[in-house]
């Protein structure tokens, strides 16, 4: 099939050329000898008339070309995309020794790694304490967000973060991924405390919502104690799982855990059509070298 196939009426062009080349007449020039004997020299007739036939056969690809020839491509299968949306505690006892550095330190460190095998995702990111921070947009750039570590560190003191409200924060982060209609949607809390906005059944409401939107939620509790029923009961009514890692061999695992939990779907596109210039080009290429090597000696002449 061709793009532009109007284009393809210009090839009445090179037919003309090509009828004119093997019916004309008016090329001989009486000689001499002409009335002795002699073959009839069909051959060499036949011959020259290929030679002169070469032109209206490169026409005959240009006009092609021009036409846009198409073709179906195979086809494809497509990552499909997961929105997924970091929580990230930074209240005061994140900085609480974890490995060689703080608790905040070994969340933060183990995220950007997992930013390396869940390529094609959008992540986004979120800071919370008393308040929450949404720091970075959803993003296919995993950039903005490794350059996000060192401005909302717990050390830091930022006024509002002391604290813990994990209630508030998911729901504020369930908004951001409700607002994306494209693709799954996935919320990974890291955490190491408890809240009471999730106490008194809340965790359940709150879970039931999550559930609804199509959000399942992984909850990553960075301290030596279990975590809390009330977070236990939020990740699982979702779909989703709790991780107790208890160094930072264990919090790399649980990444990977997670990245395995939720494997990247694969969806089957449509076959689409792409340009199919090769044969015509390759054609014309051959075409264009033969009459070249025709010109060298191969053609009419006078006498």
């Amino acid at each position: 099939m061709f793009a532009r196939p109007l284009l393809l009426l210009l090839l009445v062009l090179p037919l003309l050329q090509l009828a004119w080349v093997w019916r004309r007449t008016g090329r001989r020039v009486a000689l001499p000898f002409d009335q002795g004997l002699r073959g009839s020299g069909w051959w060499l007739r036949a011959l020259l008339g290929i030679g002169e036939s070469l032109p209206a056969l490169l026409l005959a690809v240009a006009v092609i070309v021009i036409a846009l020839p198409q073709e179906l491509a195979a086809p494809r299968q497509k990552r499909a995309l997961t929105n997924i949306q970091f929580c990230v505690d930074i209240s005061g006892s994140m900085t609480a020794q974890f490995g060689a550095g703080t608790r905040y330190d070994a969340s933060m460190k183990a995220i950007n790694e997992f930013l390396d095998y869940r390529d094609g995702d959008a992540f986004g990111l979120t800071f919370f304490g008393n308040h929450y921070l949404h720091w970075v947009p959803l993003t296919n750039d995993p950039s903005a967000f490794r350059c996000s570590v060192p401005f909302m560190r717990p050390e830091n003191n930022v006024p509002g973060f002391g604290g813990t409200e994990i209630g508030r924060a998911v729901m504020a982060c369930r908004e951001v991924l409700v607002g994306r209609s494209e693709g799954d949607r996935m919320l990974i809390l890291v955490t190491d405390g408890f809240s009471p906005d999730l106490s008194g059944g809340n965790e359940v409401d709150i879970a039931k919502k999550l559930k609804r939107d199509g959000i399942v939620l992984f909850a990553i509790n960075i301290q030596e104690s279990e975590a809390r029923g009330e977070i236990v009961n939020l990740a699982r009514l979702t779909g989703g799982e709790v991780f107790n890692p208890g160094d930072t061999a264990a919090l790399e695992g649980v990444f990977k855990k997670i990245d395995g939990m939720s494997k990247a779907k694969l969806e089957q596109t449509a076959a689409e059509l792409v340009d199919w210039f090769w044969p015509f080009a390759l054609t014309g290429l051959c075409v264009l070298g033969l009459w070249g090597l025709m010109q060298l000696g191969l053609r009419y002449t006078p006498w």
